[in-house]
């Protein structure tokens, strides 16, 4: 199973989180605003995430969000890191659909810095996405 991992993260909190998901599911997580973010084979499933930053995503995320291929990709997992509101993740969800994209009705949510704990949980659940 092709997998890839993308993700946005100003404060490192789902840089982290991201981490952890690319460990479970073998594969590294890639910044979306990194040189090699770009998805250049079709992927069965994409694990992307980020945070809300003034109440949107960041446009660093949009942007990509809005620049993927759905022919591309098969299935899409959301995550998000956020202080308090989890809203990040139904805009997340909602581009994908936009784009077409199929998105896994679970989601992963960590309340700032993921702790070993929730860390642990996060391969936890991305193994199941596989």
């Amino acid at each position: 199973m092709k997998t890839a991992v993308r993700y946005y993260s100003r404060s490192g909190n789902t840089k982290a989180l991201a981490e952890a998901i690319a460990r479970a599911a073998g594969t590294k997580a890639v910044s979306v605003d990194a040189e090699d973010a770009a998805l250049t084979e079709p992927v069965d499933v994409l694990f992307i995430g980020g945070a809300l930053y003034a109440y949107g995503l960041d446009k660093h995320l949009k942007t990509y969000l809005q620049s993927l291929d759905a022919g591309k990709v098969s299935k899409a997992v959301v995550f998000s890191t956020a202080w308090l509101s989890k809203h990040a993740l139904d805009l997340i969800r909602k581009e994908l659909e936009a784009k077409g994209i199929p998105v896994a009705s679970e989601t992963f949510f960590a309340k700032n810095m993921p702790d070993p704990d929730v860390l642990e949980q996060a391969e936890t659940f991305a193994r199941k996405q596989l």
